[in-house]
């Protein structure tokens, strides 16, 4: 109130002191009247500059609106929100490995495996077979008991007896990993495998037999360039996450290998 009665107080002053005062008209209903002209101006002019809120109210129109009335811009923030939910996944995996590193490896090889497998009966099995569930459990199990938990331990132990990594260092981690990690973990593999699918001893030897020593060699054309990679650049509490990566694609190989029949074992048979 104050306000308006100040600038209704100016306009009447500034009539006095012109020369509509001469005209016979009254200056405070002439000051009046100004007035309400100006007020009127004014709430068209606040109308107009509030404005921009139907734009606002648009935009939020698109955002809970249908697919096809979403604007050209739907897409880019859509982009920007997916990349921010896999930069808080990443963030929380890498907080995941340090507080509780060997669950987390133990998990994630799991789930390669699970995955291989799944690769390798969508390739390998006949359509009129059934899908081998257990099978995928097993490769889960030994997966979540076994490689992950093993992965933790050599890759710790590995980078504490040679903490450099010049291109010497490199390749004494790799050799090392050709002729003691990868063949133990190869064998124990195939034995375990089989040994859940009911084998006996003698039909575990004659699988190991046939089948370690041509993954071995299978082996060394995939396994150094991986591991050239993964001890050159990679952090040491990545290294397994890095390694059941590489292992995926040789994960789909060995679970199809493990899947073969059983070797006979019947001595007659072979010689009739």
């Amino acid at each position: 109130m104050s306000g308006s009665f100040l600038r209704k107080s100016s306009i009447h002053r500034l009539l006095r002191s012109h020369t509509i005062t001469d005209t016979g008209l009254d200056p405070s209903t002439t000051a009046t009247a100004i007035y309400s002209i100006m007020k009127h101006q004014t709430t068209q002019s606040r109308v107009y500059f509030r404005f921009p809120q139907i734009f606002r109210k648009s935009r939020e129109f698109n955002e809970f609106s249908p697919p096809f009335f979403t604007s050209p811009f739907s897409s880019s923030s859509s982009t920007s929100s997916s990349s921010t939910a896999a930069a808080s996944f990443v963030g929380w995996y890498l907080a995941m490995v340090k507080s509780r590193p060997i669950l987390t490896k133990s998990v994630t090889s799991s789930l390669i495996y699970v995955a291989a497998d799944l690769s390798s009966q969508t390739i390998a099995r006949p359509a009129s077979e059934p899908y081998d569930l257990v099978r995928t459990l097993r490769m889960a199990g030994y997966g979540m008991l076994i490689l992950g938990p093993s992965l933790h331990f050599w890759f710790n132990f590995v980078s504490k007896r040679f903490p450099k990594r010049d291109l010497i260092t490199t390749f004494k981690k790799i050799i090392m990993g050709q002729t003691l990690y990868g063949p133990a973990m190869t064998a124990l593999f195939f034995s375990l495998n089989a040994r859940l699918q009911g084998e006996n001893g003698a039909e575990i030897v004659a699988r190991l037999k046939r089948d370690l020593l041509p993954t071995m060699v299978n082996g060394v054309m995939y396994w150094p360039i991986c591991d050239f990679i993964t001890f050159k650049f990679i952090p040491v509490h990545l290294q397994p996450l890095v390694s059941n990566s590489f292992s995926y694609l040789w994960t789909v190989y060995m679970t199809y290998l493990a899947s073969l029949d059983k070797v006979s074992t019947n001595t007659n048979s072979q010689f009739a």
